[in-house]
């Protein structure tokens, strides 16, 4: 019994990762590889469009892959027109000869001898490691270029996954961008714990009617905070008076019907990240940021928004991290971390997302350079990438990083990822 699957063949010979030996069919003709093909992911054929040459004639068509050339037969192959124009049978064992190999005159190249036992040993470590990466013990060997090029299109595909809920905002919006990203930005401002409720905030409470409000900080406080729930109880301090008395005002100028304070999240966070703080620099930077609101997309320079985001707040959030607390002696503004998260979770996507709506591609540089200018996520599940840290300086490649974990890793799909191809190369 053979030590892996078929899936593993298929990854062998996508990468090209064969020994330098020459490549003879099993009735000793010559075969070149010009192209391996393309992956077919679904029924058919493994490889589609392949290119190779037999001896002096060059054959262009699809090529299939298995264990051994017996499961031509376990794989009901042989009534099926779809593999009719088979230009070579790729096999790890040549075990029967196929009178179909015959009839249609299709070589078998069998692999055995082209696939190097350290390969082979490599895949049983990886599928066998209990580590929660399973190239833990490999990754530092992986050459540097490639595991980069690998991160970058990790990156795009981290940057198409956040389109799809811009996407579905958009839709909802009826086309309207800058409710779309007003939506992402307060959901970003709830800082992955509140992200949802905040998101719910924003459903409840129109951009148009905030934008009103832009030029009044107190009003804004009010809208944001009361909307959230955070005002239905009776307070003493005045300043909380003042919010609770602006929002009754607004609230039945507006129709708004405020959310149950207990869909946000208090417990187990630092008082920088409560809600009502989050809020509380939300009005702050609408205050002073009203026209980023207008034309998001503009605004692709890193210096530009990390000083937008750089808020100062003012009055009774200058000192107070909850309502009628103890003041404190400590400035509550956002901190370089947090203007960061934001550029990277909000602004970047939703730049990506811009350009690919409106067929810009140079949106795609501005967002890499803007990523570029973030700090890299020290998180925990970057930390497990420790054998690369010399290489690893912005965000482009912490973002690219989270995808490849969450979507490779994580579920041990080693096949699907390019890092595998330069641990699985012969030695």
């Amino acid at each position: 019994m053979l030590d892996f699957k078929e899936d593993f063949l298929q990854f062998i010979w996508q990468h090209k990762l064969l020994l330098p030996l020459p490549t003879i069919s099993v009735l000793g003709k010559e075969i070149r590889i010009l192209k391996q093909g393309e992956s077919n992911v679904n029924s058919g054929p493994d490889f589609f469009n392949a290119q190779i040459k037999i001896n002096d004639l060059t054959l262009v068509g699809n090529i299939e892959v298995h264990l051994k050339t017996s499961d031509w037969l376990k794989h009901g192959h042989t009534n099926d027109k779809t593999y009719n124009n088979i230009i070579l049978h790729v096999v790890y064992e040549h075990d029967i000869e196929l009178e179909q190999n015959k009839n249609f005159n299709v070589e078998v190249l069998e692999l055995k001898p082209l696939i190097d036992k350290g390969s082979i040993d490599k895949y049983k470590q990886l599928f066998s490691t209990k580590q929660v990466l399973a190239c833990h013990t490999q990754l530092a060997q992986v050459n540097d270029l490639k595991f980069l090029a690998w991160l970058d299109r990790m990156l795009i595909e981290r940057l198409e996954e956040k389109v799809i809920r811009l996407n579905k905002w958009f839709e909802l919006l009826k086309g309207d961008y800058h409710q779309t990203f007003y939506y992402a930005l307060l959901r970003n401002f709830g800082f992955n714990v509140n992200a949802d409720a905040f998101e719910l905030l924003a459903k409840q409470l129109p951009l148009a009617i905030l934008l009103k409000h832009s030029d009044n900080l107190l009003q804004l406080e009010s809208l944001l905070l009361g909307t959230a729930g955070f005002l239905d109880i009776q307070f003493k301090d005045d300043a909380i008076l003042k919010l609770q008395n602006e929002y009754e005002f607004l609230k039945n100028k507006y129709h708004i019907i405020p959310l149950q304070k207990e869909v946000f999240k208090f417990s187990r966070m630092r008082p920088s990240n409560f809600p009502n703080l989050r809020l509380a620099q939300f009005a702050a930077f609408m205050h002073v940021s009203a026209d980023l609101f207008f034309n998001p997309n503009q605004f692709t320079d890193y210096s530009v928004l990390s000083k937008r985001l750089n808020i100062a707040l003012k009055g009774y959030w200058k000192n107070h991290y909850k309502f009628e607390g103890k003041t404190l002696d400590k400035d509550l503004r956002i901190g370089k971390n947090a203007i960061d998260n934001l550029i990277t979770n909000t602004f970047a996507p939703f730049l990506f997302f811009y350009g690919q709506k409106n067929n810009q591609r140079e949106y795609t540089e501005k967002v890499l350079f803007l990523l570029q200018n973030c700090a890299f996520e020290a998180n925990k599940i970057t930390k497990l990438f420790e054998a690369k840290k010399i290489l690893l300086k912005d965000a482009s490649q912490s973002q690219g990083i989270i995808n490849l974990y969450n979507h490779y890793c994580k579920h041990q799909q080693c096949l699907k990822c390019g890092v595998a191809a330069s641990i699985l190369k012969p030695t």
